[in-house]
């Protein structure tokens, strides 16, 4: 034996055991399914880190006035459990924060998994260390632990965007962000409320607010094609129908771009006479929801011109609802096509312009100069408030991992090999990081599909590719870095070939100053891509490279 081979094989047989197989960032959809799937299912040692102290991910942190899926409830919820999928019953076509964030508690309970987490604890650095073969995780509370696979069920959208107003800090009343609510509510009676933002959260805050403030202001600098969400009670019948056909109903959901089983679209909205466009419109209109974004045409998101025929149909709706043209008019997008921002979706949002004790201020004609002790300047007036609300929205997709420290092969910093825009395969991996997943992670179809489904696509995922290393002996697994070039490539070359990267947005990652502005989202559809996961798996994990601590000491004698 020599001294090499020697030296590397007592390296081997005397490094230290890792605390646990799998460490999971996050305790939302994501990291409650995770843990269920590799602890109750793989027989896996899994420890979850939570900054929060419940489970419910986004739906525990955001709680504000009005917050509400914009996915029908039979559908934004768990797949894996014929049993919960039964015995658990909504009360409402789109479910209530608050009626979510029971479900979530419900299954931590149901399935034990309260045991192995960790609350009150946010994740500040993780580093692969190549000695051992180890992740090791620094916590906000001075411990470090190690695992063989690092799991990030942090979501895409969970970091809200940092104030960029001078002077927030000086402001005498109370300042609250929508992303950052506190859990015992916000009581508004008799207070003059601001609230900046008109994205989906700032929709929804607004309708709700307006009903308790004596005043609100809103700030708005760029108005949103927002749509009807459609809400009402389920009935009863429709919720027998679906859960004696859910496993059909399931897979026809995964057969589909986004996750949810809508009839398929028309091919073009420029092939059908005006008449039947217009019948389209109204028909899905009508129903709500994410059918009048994904139900209509095929095209609208690639041809201008088919895009302009349902923006002015939104157009037109805004104009209708709206009681004082002036107001209208702020309110009416004009230059972006529609959906090439996230679409909200409202309840009496544009009607709540028509109340007396509503203001409607548009910042894109006279900006925000600063907030001051006791308001809001902008370079036309300044107002007196008792209560500020921040709903500027996220720093989405690429924020909640690089807000980790996550630190690679050689000491690559994630935020260095991401200085241009996130580079991933298949939005699950990283080249130069290896045994590191990301659950739903940029470049896949994420925010863009039903994201309950889009997480246990991704855990089944990586669960099936840390059994693939079990069971072929091999210790770590990453994409080659051939594999991740062209991944990117191919998601950025589809969304070239959209109308998405006319427009800023947080799609983009344009809503965060010196933030790379690249498609943060596979556009391909999430029929498209579970086929390409499938076919990569097929071929034994093409495009991945895995490897074994045998392979690296051989390396080492030679």
């Amino acid at each position: 034996m020599t001294d090499a081979y020697a030296n590397a094989h007592e390296r081997t047989s005397t490094a230290p055991a890792p605390d646990f197989d799998a460490i999971v960032i996050g305790a939302g959809f994501a990291g409650l399914y995770a843990l269920h799937k590799f602890r109750d299912q793989m027989g896996l040692q899994v420890q979850v880190f939570e900054a929060g102290d419940g489970v419910g991910g986004t739906w525990y942190w955001n709680q504000y006035p009005g917050a509400r899926c914009d996915i029908e409830s039979l559908h934004y919820s768990y797949s894996f459990s014929a049993e919960l999928q039964q015995d658990w019953e909504w009360s409402e076509k789109y479910a209530s924060q608050p009626e979510i964030l029971r479900y979530l508690n419900h299954v931590a309970d149901r399935f034990d998994l309260r045991k192995d987490i960790t609350f009150d604890t946010r994740v500040t650095s993780a580093a692969w260390d190549e000695d051992t073969r180890l992740w090791r995780v620094g916590t906000d509370d001075g411990a470090t632990v190690t695992a063989r696979y690092l799991i990030s069920g942090a979501g895409n959208l969970s970091v809200p965007k940092k104030p960029e107003f001078d002077g927030i800090d000086d402001f005498s009343g109370e300042v609250y962000l929508t992303g950052k609510w506190p859990h015992d509510g916000v009581d508004f009676t008799g207070k003059n409320v601001a609230i900046i933002g008109t994205g989906s959260s700032g929709i929804q805050a607004i309708t709700e607010i307006a009903k308790d403030a004596k005043h609100l202001t809103v700030f708005q600098r760029t108005p949103n094609y927002a749509t009807p969400l459609g809400n009402e009670p389920l009935d009863p019948g429709h919720v027998q129908e679906v859960k004696a056909n859910y496993p059909q109903v399931r897979e026809d959901s995964r057969n589909t771009r986004g996750g949810i089983p809508y009839p398929d679209t028309l091919p073009s909205a420029l092939a059908v006479t005006p008449e039947e466009r217009r019948r389209v419109f109204d028909e899905c209109w009508a129903e709500g929801g994410f059918r009048f974004f994904l139900g209509t045409f095929a095209d609208i998101l690639v041809d201008k011109a088919a895009n302009d025929t349902i923006a002015e149909y939104v157009r037109e709706k805004i104009r209708q609802r709206v009681s004082d043209p002036t107001v209208a008019a702020k309110l009416t997008p004009t230059d972006y096509p529609y959906g090439t921002k996230r679409p909200p979706y409202e309840t009496n949002y544009y009607e709540t312009f028509n109340r007396n004790n509503v203001t409607l201020v548009d910042v894109a004609d006279a900006p925000i100069v600063s907030v001051t002790e006791t308001g809001v300047r902008t370079t036309a007036a300044e107002y007196d408030f008792d209560v500020i609300i921040l709903a500027t929205g996220f720093d989405a997709m690429t924020g909640p991992l690089l807000e980790m420290g996550i630190v690679g092969r050689d000491g690559q910093r994630l935020a260095d090999k991401w200085a241009d825009g996130p580079h991933t395969y298949l939005g699950l991996s990283v080249h130069g990081f290896p045994n590191l997943f990301l659950v739903t992670g940029p470049q896949s179809p994420s925010v863009l599909y039903n994201m309950p489904l889009a997480i246990e696509d991704h855990v089944d995922f990586i669960a099936d590719a840390i059994e693939r290393l079990r069971q072929g002996g091999f210790d770590t697994i990453e994409p080659a870095l051939e594999a991740e070039t062209g991944w990117v490539a191919h998601a950025n070359e589809i969304a070239q070939h959209t109308l998405l990267p006319e427009t800023d947005s947080w799609w983009m990652g344009a809503n965060i100053p010196g933030k790379p502005r690249v498609c943060l989202v596979y556009l391909g559809g999430a029929d498209v891509y579970r086929g390409i996961c499938a076919d990569v798996v097929v071929k034994d994990y093409e495009g991945f490279t895995l490897s074994a601590e045998r392979e690296r000491t051989s390396a080492q004698v030679g």
